[in-house]
């Protein structure tokens, strides 16, 4: 509790700044965090675990200029991820979106507006091997390698796939807690199946993609547009 207001003091002091200095309706403000925290939310203490404590974290955006008045206030329950920061910012500041980023720009949102075929469920990955004691790997009696995991989750249910070990599924309307593991149940063996294979067609298409789009040919390298992918 004393470190969130420790934080929100300081979010004033830079906030109260942006005011006095005049720079404040000029300035693109995104507040967000890189983790979630447990405590001892289902027994644990820390980050490292599949469960929403762990990664759903806040993300509130102030765009500059009247485009974003519309939006002003609104509070969005679509699903987002990380990756769509850099894509928002670099399009708020109209710069173009790398043809290699996964993410997609919140600006329409922003605008007050809902785009069309936004995504309708998050994904979101975990390496929870201990390189310094080997205390997972020792407990679960698995490889270094095989301590990670990856997860797909939308408004009903929740998948998590692990490297070596057998998977996860929640029913998020009945459990939201997720304290019942359906993942065996035979009743749900080909949703279960349908979640898994949702998961691989994901990784799939989110592989390296450094060179994704680029071809080389007589006259050079062509990229494809991103509007175009």
């Amino acid at each position: 509790m004393a470190l969130m207001t420790e934080l929100d003091h300081h979010l004033g002091r830079l906030i109260g700044f942006l005011k006095d200095s005049g720079a404040y309706d000029n300035t693109l403000i995104v507040f967000t965090s890189d983790h979630g925290e447990q405590l001892w939310d289902h027994w644990v203490l820390g980050k490292q675990i599949y469960f929403d404590q762990s990664f759903r974290i806040p993300l509130i955006i102030r765009a500059p200029g009247g485009a974003a008045d519309r939006g002003r206030g609104r509070v969005v329950k679509a699903f987002s991820e990380s990756i769509d920061i850099m894509p928002t910012v670099l399009d708020l500041l109209d710069l173009d979106i790398p043809l290699q980023c996964d993410g997609a720009s919140l600006r329409p949102f922003l605008a007050g507006q809902n785009p069309e075929g936004w995504r309708t469920e998050v994904h979101w990955e975990l390496d929870f091997r201990d390189v310094v004691h080997g205390k997972a790997q020792a407990e679960l009696g698995i490889g270094l390698d095989d301590c990670s995991l990856t997860v797909i989750r939308d408004e009903r249910y929740k998948y998590v796939h692990f490297a070596a070990l057998p998977p996860l599924f929640f029913d998020l309307e009945r459990d939201p807690g997720e304290g019942d593991n359906l993942a065996a149940d035979p009743d749900h063996a080909s949703r279960v199946l349908t979640y898994a294979q949702k998961m691989l067609s994901w990784r799939l298409t989110h592989a390296e993609r450094t060179l994704t789009g680029i071809r080389l040919n007589p006259q050079g390298p062509i990229e494809i547009p991103r509007a175009e992918r």
